[in-house]
């Protein structure tokens, strides 16, 4: 049961056909990464709001390039206006003035000579702005950091927790809570094709390439929740593999991290038990962990404590139990190309299955 993928609610109009649609129709927003309008009501996705030291760099990077490229684009617009408010009117007999042939056009020459050296020069200030700015980003001090490693599936986010106190370290899926102040460095991995991992309001873009492992650093100053995505095409559910970053007070990150570290709550009454023996002997069991019982799978997102996520399916629907219910029952229907498969349960094994799963806080 790949429950990996964060919640949806329903889109307005155009929104929703798009999404609906078969591939051509969403390829196009799929590529740019930003489908702010299927993010979570509460989730950031906003480069321009910067919520760290690292966004703060690229953001100025961002202004002093634009403010450049807009006079440039300005002065360009008004040497275009004088030109042709003062060349000479003449009628449709005259004769071409070939007199610039026979006699240099200083000035001309001058002025073009002029535009081309400050052109040269705000060219050459750019990639010293472009090169001070990625040193500043590799420079981010990384002492008592938190160490994760997040890997790229088809179509889910999977991150793991290094031990960093007794108790064992732990895996959540399609979201990150990470301390306020405290530098992150996450390893990326990629477990099929080429993913990118993307949260603007934290970083830039980082390349996770099957074969290759790479990281990356940044530190969130500012508490809140911000939505990460694909940014690299990676298959048919690309436009719907995102996930969030809950910043919080370290405080509330440490008991969150307590809770994270639980092994899954015993059934509570005879209905929780038989959904639990009914996800232990059908197929679930072999794609899914559930820390506590036998589930030992590696296919599928860690459930341990899957209803404390707000999300199911890669930030794609509300976790609510009528999504959780539709989403076993036919994925398919739900995010065409997922790799979970049906499961043919009876409608009341179904609801005992989903009331364990509802347990699972």
């Amino acid at each position: 049961m790949q429950t990996g993928h964060a919640p949806r609610r329903r889109l307005p109009g155009a929104a929703h056909k798009l999404l609906r649609g078969p591939l051509p129709l969403w390829l196009g927003g799929a590529g740019c990464c930003g489908l702010t309008f299927c993010a979570h009501a509460e989730s950031a996705h906003d480069a321009l709001s910067p919520a760290g030291v690292q966004a703060s760099h690229i953001f100025g990077l961002w202004t002093l390039t634009l403010t450049v490229c807009s006079l440039v684009f300005a002065a360009v617009l008004i040497a275009l206006l004088l030109a042709m408010t003062r060349a000479p009117r003449v009628n449709r007999d005259a004769r071409p003035d070939l007199g610039s042939l026979e006699r240099p056009e200083r000035r001309v020459r001058r002025v073009v000579s002029g535009a081309s050296i400050v052109s040269v020069l705000l060219l050459f200030g750019l990639l010293l702005a472009d090169i001070m700015t990625d040193r500043a980003l590799s420079r981010l001090p990384v002492a008592d950091a938190v160490h994760l490693q997040m890997t790229g599936h088809q179509w889910w986010w999977e991150a793991r927790y290094a031990d960093e106190s007794p108790g064992g370290g732990f895996a959540v899926a399609n979201e990150l809570h990470v301390p306020v102040g405290r530098p992150i460095v996450i390893s990326l991995k990629a477990d099929d094709v080429i993913h990118t991992f993307w949260v603007p309001n934290l970083h830039g873009k980082k390349d996770m390439i099957p074969g290759r492992e790479s990281t990356i650093e940044f530190r969130a100053d500012r508490a809140g929740t911000y939505r990460g995505q694909c940014a690299e095409f990676c298959g048919l559910e690309h436009a719907l593999m995102a996930f969030t970053v809950v910043a919080e007070p370290p405080a509330e990150y440490d008991a969150w991290v307590a809770r994270q570290r639980l092994p899954a709550p015993q059934p509570a009454n005879a209905l929780q038990a038989q959904g639990e023996r009914l996800f232990m002997s059908g197929n679930c069991a072999g794609c899914h962990t559930v820390r506590g019982t036998s589930a030992q799978g590696v296919l599928g997102p860690d459930l341990t404590h899957v209803m404390s996520r707000p999300m199911l399916a890669a930030n794609t629907f509300e976790n609510t139990r009528a999504n959780l219910e539709s989403w076993i029952k036919a994925p398919g229907s739900m995010k065409p190309g997922t790799t979970m498969p049906a499961n043919q349960f009876s409608p009341q094994d179904l609801d005992a299955v989903v009331a364990w799963i509802g347990s699972l806080q």
